[in-house]
């Protein structure tokens, strides 16, 4: 199942020189030589990986799953009402606060580190598509593409509204000095579900833990992507047509038994996971435990390092039901290994903030910061809770397939079963969903998306992380200033900033 990890690392030492996505930045365009690479099959294989999922990886500080402050999950859900970085670091202000600027580093981080890729994905669908090779492997390295920069234009559309997609004319004349704009919301939801139409018509449902293509881009991955991308823009009906799909027996997706098994060593691959960030001891890495762990936080594997920032603020962790499974690795309270009980009534410098978002189990073989716990982006859970919004938006009515797939995930947790009594009209209900998503999948990266969504956004940042700072139009995150400034213009900053 590592094997990509090892393809990657190789794609991106062979491809270091791709050229950037638009004129912004100068790059030396002249390294690679189409008429030498790629020429072969090989040689498609380590270009796709490298464009397509270099992105996607929790490595070490790199990557848009990294553990670090350039993590989206990271950025996204320290803005909400989950999340607190006990830290000083320069960066964590503006988003604790909500205090967002064009000139501010992590909001327009997500932005700077990763828009060029749309460029290197359009690249390498022209690239490959000289080469003689398998028809059936020439359509599935399409199909990878068109699925990478589909999700990477949903995700920067999420954040940042939307983006500068280059055309493959402009692309091939990058010393142009073509100034590219941003496309209009209708392109941008365009662009994206085409692409992610394109990846599903190919792409095989899923990859078992055991097939060496575990990792890859599956059509269960893509349908999930414009699942969320249907909630953003308030399709319910196709969106409900997606979470349908994803229920069906060839993707083999079901809630694990317990929470907490998820995010251990021992069930990587789990039947709960739509598709994880492969880590390894040796190339991907992921950090979650050293941003969490404080010190005195006794574990198994003394080896592991322990910076203690991460934390989930008291305010929410009080709205759990004290009963809920899913507090085991939300803690709140525990013996530290100086034999001190620490808790929101005694919290030293440990839980002053907030209780500490453990989630992920221990690599036995750690010996610092890093671990080889996959990383787990998508799973079911997030799925069957949106087909419930979905499905109740829709039809504007609770009815009890849209409570039975809530309670899915409620019960799982320990809880009791929601009732159609229990439920006092469509708001009632949409507010249980909100909740329910946030206490299963808090630092998923859903909660920025699901506040927004539910019109909440701006009203828990003021409420909850006593921001002044928090404006209506902090929905949307700013373009980096740089961009603005370069542009000369060109390309218009979001409204606000």
């Amino acid at each position: 199942m590592k094997k990509l990890l090892y393809i990657l690392s190789v794609s991106l030492a062979s491809t270091a020189f791709l050229p950037s996505c638009t004129n912004l930045e100068s790059e030396m365009y002249d390294v690679i030589n189409p008429g030498i690479f790629p020429v072969n099959e090989d040689d498609a294989n380590a270009l796709v990986t490298a464009a397509a999922y270099a992105p996607f990886r929790s490595n070490w500080y790199d990557g848009m799953f990294t553990a670090a402050n350039g993590g989206i999950h990271v950025i996204g859900d320290m803005t909400t009402d989950i999340g607190y970085c006990q830290w000083n670091d320069v960066c964590w202000p503006d988003l604790l606060d909500v205090n967002f600027s064009s000139t501010s580093d992590c909001p327009t981080k997500i932005y700077k580190n990763h828009i060029n890729f749309i460029g290197k994905m359009t690249l390498a669908l022209d690239r490959i598509s000289g080469i003689e090779m398998k028809e059936e492997t020439k359509n599935r390295l399409n199909a990878e593409l068109y699925c990478g920069r589909g999700w990477l234009a949903y995700m920067l559309y999420d954040f940042y509204g939307p983006i500068q997609i280059p055309t493959l004319e402009q692309l091939n004349d990058p010393l142009g000095e073509q100034i590219i704009p941003r496309v209009s919301q209708a392109e941008m939801v365009t662009f994206i579900e085409n692409d992610l139409k394109a990846a599903i018509a190919v792409l095989p449902a899923t990859y078992k833990v055991t097939d060496s293509n575990y990792g890859r881009f599956t059509k269960g991955l893509a349908y999930t992507v414009l699942m969320k991308l249907y909630m953003h823009e308030k399709e319910w009906a196709k969106a409900e047509e997606c979470g349908r799909e994803l229920m069906k027996p060839e993707y083999g997706y079901s809630l694990m038994a317990n929470y907490k098994d998820i995010f251990t060593l021992e069930n990587e691959g789990n039947p709960e996971t739509i598709w994880a960030a492969v880590c390894s001891s040796s190339v991907n890495q992921q950090l979650w435990l050293a941003h969490v762990l404080s010190s005195q936080y006794p574990t198994r594997n003394e080896s592991i390092q322990k910076w203690g920032g991460y934390r989930v603020l008291w305010d929410f962790y009080h709205t759990f039901d004290k009963s809920d499974k899913r507090l085991e690795v939300l803690v709140g309270e525990f013996v530290g290994t100086d034999g001190v009980l620490y808790n929101e009534a005694n919290p030293g410098t440990v839980l002053q903030t907030g209780a500490m978002p453990v989630k992920y189990g221990e690599d036995p073989a750690a010996t610092g910061e890093e671990s080889q716990i996959d990383w787990i982006v998508y799973r079911y859970a997030d799925v069957v809770t949106l087909l419930s919004e979905a499905i109740v938006r829709k039809n504007n009515a609770v009815n009890q397939e849209a409570l039975d797939l809530l309670n899915m995930v409620r019960t799982r947790a320990g809880l009791t079963a929601y009732t159609l009594s229990d439920v006092k009209d469509v708001q009632d209900f949409l507010d249980k969903v909100l909740e329910e998503r946030g206490h299963e999948l808090w630092f998923e990266g859903a909660r920025r998306t699901d506040l927004i969504r539910h019109g909440k956004y701006i009203e828990y940042a003021r409420k909850y992380k006593n921001s002044v700072t928090a404006q209506d139009y902090m929905t949307l995150m700013p373009l980096p200033q740089s961009v603005i400034n370069e542009s000369k213009g060109q390309v218009i900053q979001n409204p606000g900033y």
